[in-house]
């Protein structure tokens, strides 16, 4: 039996996916004979114009989005191999598809657990295709790099004849750190990914932003790749609903972060990764294995109705573990002190 959701520290949350309660909220915002393809149109032309960029495009799946853009820019330069950082989500989360489908081969570079450096790069010795940097570093805790590091190693590829690409699933989040308007930050980049269900808690969905015939060349790949599906009203519309009502909380949902995880550094039993979130997104690292803490989250949920992320990521220690938290629209009803002494739980 599943155990009522009363209220919820996790972001996609059913209490926010509600399909009924997304649908009365859809119905407000879808006048009277629209026509099926003017929400995605809007959706393109209103992201390409914040990116600051000629040309965006809709993808179902930001994994679809990324690997067509660095097919297009192999194309483009001839050259099959792409730099990212070890734990890039095309490494980490898409089963090797950017080989498996388009040939295409990662070249890691820097730590595994620190971010990617202009010292890094430097020790890259063959012809790119591109170089990825994911805008924040999800798996490292929401990090990011300062403005001029960025501005370097972007400066560093497109020296090489290489496209710098950003994965900016979480854009919307990381420029709460840069505090510059989105357009400046995306003018570093050749192309720009942003996804359309995290942040902005849309119900799926992402949008690909670049010069005019790139985005051009990538409408083929995305015929090619089964994604130039009809219909895509509804994800445009919660999209476009994301933008005027979540994107402008952002700094707030950052406030509150910092205020958390102060709270839960202060309790002293866990530790955030940064002691000082950059975004509304950090890590809680935990003295406790990963099952126990599986479990102690599914019995406060059962005790109490307060849902606490349940998929722990486990440690080189056994004895530790981490769980991610991303401050949003639902987690604001939680104090700071209530997050960490519900932390302090799960044990």
């Amino acid at each position: 039996m599943t155990s009522e959701i009363r209220r919820s520290l996790v972001q996609h949350s059913r209490l926010r996916r509600d399909p009924h309660a997304v649908l009365r909220r859809m119905l407000d915002r879808v006048e009277p004979g629209l026509t099926p393809d003017e929400p995605t149109t809007r959706l393109e032309q209103r992201i390409a114009d914040l990116l600051g960029k000629p040309a965006a495009l809709f993808f179902p799946t930001g994994t679809m989005a990324q690997q067509t853009a660095l097919r297009v820019h192999f194309e483009r330069t001839g050259r099959r191999t792409f730099a990212a950082h070890p734990q890039s989500h095309l490494a980490v989360w898409e089963e090797q598809a950017h080989s498996a489908v388009h040939g295409l081969r990662h070249k890691a570079v820097g730590d595994r657990e620190g971010l990617i450096t202009l010292d890094d790069l430097a020790e890259v010795r063959e012809p790119l295709a591109a170089l990825l940097l994911e805008l924040p570093q999800r798996d490292l805790g929401g990090l990011l790099p300062t403005w001029d590091d960025l501005v370097a190693q972007t400066k560093w590829a497109r020296d090489r004849g290489a496209a710098a690409h950003m994965d900016g699933a979480r854009l919307w989040e990381a420029q709460t750190y840069y505090d510059r308007p989105f357009a400046e930050i995306a003018d570093l980049f050749d192309t720009v990914y942003v996804s359309l269900y995290k942040g902005l808690e849309g119900v799926r969905g992402a949008v690909l932003a670049g010069d005019r015939e790139t985005v051009d060349a990538a409408s083929v790949w995305r015929r090619r790749l089964g994604g130039a599906t009809p219909d895509s009203w509804p994800a445009a519309v919660t999209a476009l609903m994301g933008l005027d009502e979540v994107l402008p909380r952002m700094a707030e949902f950052r406030d509150h972060a910092v205020a958390v995880a102060a709270a839960i550094n202060a309790d002293g039993y866990a530790t955030t990764r940064p002691l000082v979130p950059q975004t509304p997104m950090f890590h809680v690292h935990l003295p406790a294995p990963k099952d126990a803490v599986a479990a102690a989250a599914e019995r406060i949920l059962a005790e109490t109705g307060v849902e606490l992320p349940r998929r722990p990521r486990s440690s080189p220690d056994p004895t530790r573990c981490s769980i991610e938290l991303t401050v949003g629209v639902v987690s604001l009803d939680f104090t700071p002190r209530e997050v960490a002494e519900l932390i302090r739980r799960l044990r």
